[in-house]
């Protein structure tokens, strides 16, 4: 069996990096793959809504300030391949993973 995945498209995906995975895909889709965004701007609004949440929450007695405003989360440029896996320009490939 010849299987061959092509790179299908650019886009843009919301990371962190964390103290024991590095850098990794906040954000994901409910089949385990990181939700990609056609544009930056598409990407930015995902995570002004999340902080818009987390100010709320501060507001209702629910969170701490500091941790209400503070955002770990960023934006970088990835190719999407054919499998749905992205990957980003220094090469870091990512996959579906369980949730």
């Amino acid at each position: 069996m010849n299987f061959r995945l092509d790179y299908n498209r650019s886009a843009f995906a919301i990371f962190e990096v964390t103290f024991f995975g590095g850098l990794t895909p906040t954000w994901r889709e409910e089949s385990g793959f990181p939700a990609i965004y056609a544009t930056e701007q598409e990407a930015q609004i995902e995570i002004a809504e999340m902080l818009i949440l987390q100010l709320g929450q501060f507001i209702a007695g629910e969170r701490e300030f500091d941790d209400a405003q503070s955002i770990s989360d960023f934006i970088l440029p990835v190719k999407v391949w054919s499998d749905g896996s992205i990957e980003t320009e220094r090469g870091r490939r990512f996959g579906a993973e369980p949730w």
